[in-house]
């Protein structure tokens, strides 16, 4: 009888052991999925490029190590390019994505400077059409036409697709966002895109933003590493350095650091 009963405690203790293990298993699987970037400790990114020459886009991303060519079965073409740890994070969005019926497609991912430069100049010559169809040459103020081109388009040096970490998917229109498939993923990306990492920088102003780029429902930026970059750029930047391209000479008196690079939604601080 008595071994009988040291038998039955030792089955329901083990049974009780086994239980356990499987709780917390599942609770490390939870973890892990709903927080997927607060596995990136200080330490891990310790050794990363968090140079000026870095964060103001003067690198090539085909060359510079941790940068990775996307594949089109994420991208809309060949060549775009991003940070590992973004791509990693992106991939798993993209695969949870899929499975509810949303398919999530880069549109443009890092540009470096020599890149963003081409972008900005077109504006500035009036090359490039404004949103709205006006060309930035009918603004005889310089100050008036950088702000003009400044709603949706950074100046080189100052914006966050030189780091790696930001992408552009599916439209580059506020409108397609608003309903149909564009709602549906807008919705989607809200409601999941925090639990691999990711953040929209340009939300509608409001008392939380009020300066800064206009409304981007498709800029989504991996927070482990922007964070930190952010957090550079506030410390390091300054408008003296914003120079190189046609009407840089206005940075300082729009103070493009401080309402551009860092007027950014609060939550992806």
């Amino acid at each position: 009888m008595i071994l009988y009963n040291l038998f039955v405690t030792l089955l329901v203790y083990s049974l009780f052991q086994q239980c356990q293990n499987n709780n917390r298993n599942t609770d490390l699987r939870i973890t892990t999925h709903e927080n997927h970037y607060s596995s990136y400790t200080p330490d891990s990114l310790a050794h990363m490029d968090t140079s000026l020459t870095y964060i103001m886009g003067k690198f090539n991303p085909e060359e510079h190590a941790g940068f990775v060519e996307v594949d089109t079965m994420y991208a809309d073409r060949k060549g775009l390019f991003l940070r590992e740890d973004t791509y990693e994070a992106f991939q798993q969005m993209f695969d949870h994505a899929l499975k509810d019926g949303v398919r999530l497609t880069i549109r443009s991912a890092t540009r470096n400077f020599t890149y963003q430069k081409g972008i900005w100049e077109r504006k500035w010559k009036g090359e490039t059409k404004l949103n709205g169809g006006m060309a930035a040459t009918e603004i005889q103020n310089p100050v008036t036409r950088a702000l003009t081109i400044l709603k949706y388009s950074s100046m080189p040096g100052t914006s966050r697709h030189h780091w790696g970490t930001d992408i552009d998917l599916n439209a580059f229109n506020n409108t397609y966002f608003s309903s149909g498939d564009g709602l549906k993923l807008y919705n989607w990306l809200q409601e999941n895109a925090h639990s691999y990492g990711f953040c929209q920088p340009y939300t509608k102003k409001d008392d939380r933003r009020d300066s800064g780029y206009e409304e981007e429902k498709w800029h989504w930026s991996y927070l482990p590493v922007s964070r930190v970059l952010t957090n550079q750029a506030r410390e390091y930047l300054e408008e003296s350095m914003i120079t190189g391209f046609l009407g840089s000479e206005t940075a300082s008196e729009i103070q493009v650091v401080e309402k551009y690079v860092l007027g950014i939604n609060p939550d992806c601080l």
